[in-house]
C-alpha cells in the first residue's frame, strides 16, 4: 500500500496544468468556454456579460435555457482578440471538479503567435489538441496542427489527448473520427512522441466534453473532463521515489539559528525528488558537501519536504552558498557543462545569428553565452529534423532547431526529460533585454574544467 504523502507536502498535488493548441478556428475558445459552462465553472455574472456581449455580435452559439451566448468570449478577453474573431495571448482560467483543481491556458492558434504558445507549454501537465475534423482532407493535418504537437513533444508534455471537434458537422461519423486518429498517429509517429489518446467532441453541443454523447455510441472512452482529471502532473512523476533531488537556490537567509548552530537558510522550491534531514547534499557548481540540519517552512520545521513545496533549508556546516545555486543529493548530482545540445524555439522578430551574446538565465543563474552552431532544423511542412546547410544559417521566429550551445561559466543541468526545470533555459538579447527563445538541453556533452 502507497504511504499518503503528508499534507503539507501536497500544496500543488491535483492541480493539473493543461494547454489548449491548435490551428486557428478549431474551436479551441468555445472548447473551454463548454467545459467551464457544463462542470458549472462559470459565475451568474459571467453569464449574464455573455449574454450581454452576445446581444451586440452575431452568430453566438446557443446554450439551452439561456439567451444566444458565445461561449469562446470566457477566454478571448482582449479586445483585439473579439474584433479579429481571434485568439492572441493566452488566456488562463481556473475551475475545479470535486475530483480535481485545474489551471487551462488556452494558446493562440495562428503561426504568428506561436511564441505565447510555447511559454504556456513550458509549464503544462498535459495538452488538449484540437483538430477541426471538417479541414482535414486526405488525411493532411493543418500545419500548425502540426506545429503545435511538435512543439508539446519537445517541451515535454507526454499526456496528450487529441480532441477531434465540429463532428456533428459530420454527422457523428466513426469512419472519419478513426482516419484522423491514423493521420495524428501517423504524426506521433514521425516526432517520434509517445502515446496519445483521441476522443470525437462537439464543443458547439457539447458532446463528449463533460457528459457522454448519445449520438457517438461507438465511442466507449472517457469524456475530455474525465481524461483531464485523471491524467497524471508533473509534480506526481517528480515525486516519485526515483526522481532526484534538486533544489535551485532562490535567496540566502541570514539569522543565526541557536537550535542547529547554522548562520543560514537557503530558500526556494524543490524541483524534484525530496530530501530529509540529516541527507547528504552537494552544492553546485563549487561541489561541496553538506548535511541537512533542518527543514522550515512559514508553519515550523519539517522532517521531510517534497517536489513542489517552497521550504528553506539549513545544513550543519557553513558553505559559500548564494542564489543560483543548486543544492542536490550528493548521491545523484548533476551534470557540470559550459557546452550543450539543446532544442531551441526561436521566438523573436529578429533572426537568430549563430556566434552573436547573449544571456542565458537558467533557473536563478545568469550567464554570457553563444550559439555556436545549428545541427539540424526542424521542417514542420514535412515533419521530419534537416540538416543545417550552412551550420552558420540563421533562424527565423517561430524556427525550431537543434543547437550547441556554449555558456562562459559552466551550469549544473539536467537533461530537460529526466527533470524539466534543470533542463529549461531561456535566451535573452544583451541588448533589448527581450526573451529571444526557450530551449530544452538534450545532451551535456562538454565537461566543464
Amino acid at each position: 500500500m502507497t504511504a499518503r504523502l503528508p499534507d503539507a507536502a501536497l500544496e500543488d498535488h491535483g492541480v493539473l496544468r493543461f494547454i489548449t493548441a491548435g490551428s486557428v478556428d478549431d474551436g479551441k475558445s468555445t472548447l473551454i468556454g463548454r467545459l467551464l459552462y457544463d462542470s458549472r465553472g462559470i459565475l451568474k455574472d459571467q453569464l449574464a456579460a455573455l449574454a450581454r456581449a452576445a446581444e451586440r455580435r452575431p452568430g453566438a452559439n446557443t446554450v439551452a435555457g439561456l439567451a444566444p451566448i458565445d461561449l469562446s468570449l470566457l477566454t478571448d478577453g482582449l479586445e483585439a482578440e473579439r474584433e479579429q474573431g481571434i485568439t492572441i495571448d493566452v488566456a488562463y482560467r481556473y475551475f475545479a471538479t470535486a475530483q480535481r483543481k485545474f489551471i487551462i491556458a488556452d494558446t493562440p492558434g495562428h503561426e504568428q503567435y506561436t511564441r505565447n504558445m510555447v511559454t504556456a507549454a513550458s509549464t503544462a501537465d498535459a495538452a488538449v489538441i484540437l483538430v477541426d475534423a471538417t479541414r482535414v482532407k486526405n488525411g493532411e493535418l493543418l500545419a500548425q496542427t502540426r506545429r503545435h504537437a511538435a512543439l508539446a513533444h519537445l517541451l515535454g508534455i507526454r499526456q496528450v489527448v487529441v480532441a477531434v471537434n465540429k463532428m456533428d458537422r459530420l454527422g457523428f461519423d466513426r469512419d472519419a473520427f478513426e482516419a484522423i486518429v491514423a493521420a495524428y498517429r501517423a504524426l506521433a509517429g514521425r516526432l517520434g512522441a509517445g502515446a496519445f489518446s483521441a476522443i470525437p467532441v462537439s464543443a458547439l453541443d457539447g458532446d463528449n466534453v463533460v457528459t457522454a454523447s448519445d449520438r457517438m455510441s461507438w465511442y466507449a472512452g472517457p469524456t475530455l473532463l474525465a481524461w483531464l482529471e485523471g491524467a497524471p502532473s508533473e509534480i506526481d512523476a517528480l515525486r516519485g521515489a526515483d526522481a532526484p533531488f534538486r533544489f535551485p537556490v532562490q535567496l540566502a537567509l541570514r539569522g543565526y539559528d541557536v537550535s542547529d548552530g547554522s548562520a543560514r537558510g537557503y530558500a526556494g522550491r524543490v524541483a524534484s525528488g525530496s530530501v530529509r534531514v540529516g541527507a547528504e547534499v552537494q552544492v553546485q557548481p563549487n561541489g561541496a558537501t553538506a548535511r541537512i540540519a533542518a527543514i522550515e517552512t512559514h508553519d515550523g520545521r519539517l522532517a521531510q519536504a517534497f517536489t513542489g513545496q517552497s521550504v528553506s533549508l539549513r545544513l550543519d556546516r557553513e558553505l559559500d552558498v548564494s542564489r543560483g545555486d543548486l543544492i542536490v543529493a550528493a548521491a545523484a548530482p548533476v551534470r557540470l557543462a559550459s557546452r550543450f545540445e539543446a532544442d531551441l524555439a526561436w521566438l523573436d522578430d529578429e533572426p537568430a545569428r549563430p556566434g552573436a551574446r547573449l544571456w542565458l538565465r537558467h533557473g536563478a543563474r545568469n550567464v554570457a553565452a553563444r550559439v555556436r552552431r545549428v545541427d539540424r532544423v526542424l521542417d514542420l511542412q514535412q515533419v521530419e529534423w534537416r540538416d543545417a546547410v550552412p551550420a552558420d544559417a540563421a533562424l527565423a521566429r517561430n524556427d525550431i532547431a537543434r543547437v550547441e550551445i556554449e555558456t562562459q561559466q559552466p551550469l549544473a543541468i539536467d537533461a530537460y526529460d529526466a527533470v524539466r526545470a534543470g533542463g529549461a533555459f531561456v535566451l535573452v538579447d544583451t541588448a533589448s533585454h527581450r526573451t529571444v527563445a526557450a530551449g530544452m538541453i538534450r545532451t551535456p556533452h562538454v565537461a566543464a574544467g
